[in-house]
């Protein structure tokens, strides 16, 4: 109930200093939405400016969403995706250093078998190093992909939900005898 109440006057501020920056030349929020209205019979910039914020509350309402919070989500599932590839790049780099402690191990022994420890190890490390790079990199290429496919289903979603936003908003508009285009 608060949430409601500190949302909705979170909006009305948005939509005052909105009719204020119109009034000024500056951008109104069916343009910031990238929407495009006309007063079809004559509404004054004032009435229109409190139209769409009356309207902008009743799409918010019936999408589901707001687009101003879905660009705010996309931006921090952009963050998250470029952690989460820095991080599949880092299991490429530990997987080299695993591979080569392993391999030195199994040349050490094999070496010793042989009856040369150091070169056995040296080898075996050598062999360890490429081998756990190749498959480091084949885990950072899957991570890689994995993370570019989230991420561009996520834009999707975002984009499904603010073109939802737009029909409604427009709908209600239209209703209100406007000319809307998005």
């Amino acid at each position: 109930m608060i949430i409601r109440a500190l949302y909705i006057g979170a909006v009305s501020l948005s939509l005052a200093l909105t009719a204020q920056a119109q009034s000024n030349g500056q951008q109104s929020l069916a343009s910031a939405l990238q929407v495009y209205v006309f007063p079809a019979t004559g509404q004054l910039p004032a009435q229109q400016s409190t139209d769409e914020a009356e309207c902008y509350e009743w799409a918010v309402n019936t999408s589901g969403s707001d687009p101003f919070a879905v660009q705010n989500q996309q931006a921090d599932q952009a963050q998250q995706t470029q952690q989460a590839q820095q991080q599949a790049s880092q299991v490429a780099t530990g997987s080299g250093a695993r591979g080569a402690v392993r391999g030195a191990a199994a040349g050490a022994l094999v070496g010793a078998i042989a009856g040369d420890t150091g070169k056995g190890a040296a080898i075996g490390a050598g062999v360890g190093l490429v081998g756990g790079r190749v498959r480091g990199n084949a885990r950072q290429r899957e991570a890689q992909q994995q993370v570019q496919q989230q991420g561009e289903q996520a834009q999707q979603l975002s984009q499904a939900q603010i073109d939802n936003f737009r029909k409604a908003f427009s709908a209600c508009l239209e209703a209100k005898e406007y000319i809307v285009k998005y």
